[in-house]
Parts: C-alpha cells; sequence; structure tokens
C-alpha cells in the first residue's frame, strides 16, 4: 500500500481530505496527523480570545471513515530523503506523498520582549490562554492590541462588546487602522471604533515589551498596559523556518505551479506555509487544497493535472455580532450585511467540515 501524509487538519488540509476520501485508489491510505483531535476554526479565534465565542463553537471534528487514518501528536522533524515524518514520543510515519499545512506563528520584526510579554491568538491554545488574560483584567483595566490589520480590528471589536468596562487601544506602525484597504473602509472602521470608544494610536514604532510596558521609538513617553495581545504579523511555523529548501521574502516555501517543493515533487505545500501570490488565509488555504487533490489523482491515473487560476472571493471582517465590512473585487460593503454573509460563511464551513 502506498501513503498519503497530511500535516495538519486547517483549512488546507480539510480541502484535501474532503476531496480525496471518496476517490482514494485501493492501494493508497491516508493519514491526517494534527496535535489536536479537531479542527479549530482560526478564522474565528478572535472571539475565543475575547469570550464572545465558546470553545466548543469553533470545534470542526474530523471526518470518521475507514479510509482516513487520524494520527495525534507534535510534528518535530521531517526527512524528505527518506521520506519519514518524525512525531515527538512516537515512531516516524513513512509516506510516499506528504502534503505540508502546519500554519503559521507570530512574527515579533525584532522586537525585545514582544514574544515574552504579549499573547498570541495564532494557535487555539494560545486563544484560550489570551481569553483568561483578558478575562482576569480588573474592571477599567487598558488591553493594547499590536497590529491594526483585520486580526487586530476584529479583536478589538469583539472585546468591546465581551468587556464594556474596559480600556482598550490599537496600536499601529501606519497612521490609521486597516490601512491595507480602501480609504472608504478605512473611515467606516475608524468612525466605528470612535463610537465604540476604542483608541487608534498609530506611527507607533515599538522596539521593546516589558510587563506593562511598552516602549515607542517616536516618543519617549512609555505606554502603559495591562495585557498586549500580538496581531502585528506571522510566519511559518519553526519547522518550516528551519528547512533549508527555497522560500521567499516572508519565510514561505517556494513550490511550483502543481503546490509542490521543486526539489521533492512529493512533497506539497499547502496554506501559510506556501510561498502563492495571495495573503494568508483560510480561503487561499483551501483553494490550494482543492487543486493538490486534483494534482494527486492526475498522478494516480497517470494523467497531467490541468489547473485553473485561483480566484479569491472576498475578504470579510466583524465589527461585533452586528457590524461588519468586506471588500468583494473592488466593490467595499460596510455595515449589516457583510456581517450576516460572514456568519453564513462560518456557518456553512462549520457544515462542510464536519
Amino acid at each position: 500500500m502506498k501513503k498519503l501524509v497530511i500535516l495538519g487538519g486547517g483549512y488546507g488540509g480539510q480541502a484535501i481530505v474532503g476531496d480525496l476520501l471518496d476517490k482514494l485508489p485501493s492501494d493508497v491510505t491516508m493519514t491526517l496527523i494534527d496535535r489536536m483531535p479537531f479542527q479549530g476554526l482560526k478564522t474565528e479565534y478572535y472571539a475565543l480570545a475575547a469570550g464572545t465565542s465558546s470553545d466548543l463553537e469553533l470545534r470542526v471534528q474530523f471526518p470518521k471513515d475507514p479510509r482516513l487514518q487520524l494520527a495525534f501528536g507534535e510534528v518535530v522533524g521531517i526527512d524528505m530523503d527518506n521520506k519519514l515524518v518524525q512525531l515527538e514520543g512516537q515512531d516516524p510515519i513513512s509516506y510516499d506523498w506528504l502534503v505540508i499545512g502546519l500554519g503559521c506563528t507570530d512574527r515579533y520584526h525584532g522586537i525585545e520582549g514582544a514574544e515574552q510579554y504579549s499573547t498570541s491568538i495564532q494557535t487555539f491554545s494560545s486563544a484560550r490562554r489570551t481569553y483568561q488574560l483578558l478575562n482576569d483584567v480588573k474592571p477599567y483595566g487598558q488591553v493594547s492590541i499590536i497590529g491594526g490589520g483585520l486580526s487586530g480590528v476584529e479583536v478589538a471589536a469583539e472585546l468591546r462588546e465581551s468587556r464594556p468596562d474596559l480600556n482598550i487601544r490599537i496600536i499601529d506602525r501606519g497612521p490609521s487602522v486597516m490601512s491595507a484597504f480602501p480609504g472608504k473602509l478605512q473611515q467606516f472602521v475608524a468612525e466605528w471604533f470612535r463610537e465604540h470608544e476604542v483608541e487608534m494610536r498609530g506611527n507607533v514604532s515599538l522596539y521593546k515589551l516589558e510587563g506593562g510596558i511598552l516602549y515607542d521609538q517616536n516618543s519617549p513617553e512609555t505606554i502603559l498596559t495591562d495585557v498586549t495581545v500580538w496581531t502585528a504579523g506571522i510566519q511559518p511555523v519553526k519547522l518550516v523556518q528551519d528547512m533549508n529548501l527555497p522560500k521567499d521574502k516572508q519565510g514561505r516555501l517556494v513550490v511550483n505551479e502543481y503546490h509542490q517543493l521543486p526539489d521533492y515533487n512529493d512533497v506539497f505545500i499547502v496554506g501559510d506555509c506556501a510561498s502563492v501570490p495571495f495573503s494568508p488565509s483560510g480561503q487561499v488555504a483551501g483553494a490550494q487544497g482543492k487543486q493538490i487533490a486534483e494534482v494527486l489523482q492526475a498522478i494516480w491515473h497517470n494523467r497531467t493535472p490541468k489547473l485553473g487560476k485561483i480566484v479569491l472571493k472576498g475578504t470579510l471582517g466583524s465589527l461585533g455580532k452586528k457590524s461588519g465590512f468586506g471588500l468583494m473585487g473592488n466593490t467595499p460593503m460596510m455595515g449589516r450585511i457583510p456581517r450576516m454573509i460572514k456568519s453564513g460563511v462560518l456557518w456553512k464551513s462549520k457544515r462542510h467540515f464536519g
């Protein structure tokens, strides 16, 4: 029997499993390896951290099917020459084809103390820890969110609904929140924050974090905080960072048109670890996963894969449970409708994967 092994049960891994379960050749087995016994809906971790969604709400069980083997553990190494995956405290697992979809971790940009003195929402467990820290902040305490992009905005808005007593600020190197989005969306989000008394502090260049203190290169005054949430950039997990293989400027592995490593065509890269011309997102990972499933079927049936261009449907963000924003192509959307669409996408994801 030949073995397909998928590392990571996120959006990319789940898409591959879903597309291949009914199409596996009789001489191929499929194994999914993850550290958790369920998929966490990462696009909603901001709500878990803020306390507006429960742990259980954001879990999706992996498929139960005799054609799918599940293995749980921490991946600590990959030997591509001998085709082995090494798990912490377990025997190595061999493969004939491997998919690496292990996701990302925070990028701290070399800022002293950033990893030690901030909290994260990049994993299920880190979002849980962040919830505990935020929940324990005393009334009228100060929460600082580093990074005014999509993740930072959603954490701030959701936390405002969860804890109206807290002082909340968003800190960003740029002049405004959502700087990568059109001006109209930036203005809408900024106005929502002003109405809900969320402080926006731009043009801050942090160089050091300590317990309860943030240091800005542009000001002699220190910034005091009770909890600091980091949403200021991502990078592939350390396992990928340590691989001596071609990478792009973001540290993502360079892949060919079939999402394979050029030097190891039996290894596919999906999601945040892959160098693709899109910002990392669950939508991109899912689209890649579907194409990887097509390539594997082509390999198994001795035909040349024909892949179309990945086209994204747009971006959606929430401002609490009743408002949101989106970008469909070049068309901005603001208010209740994009929030309802985002809720519908979440509902569909939970039932599709589950």
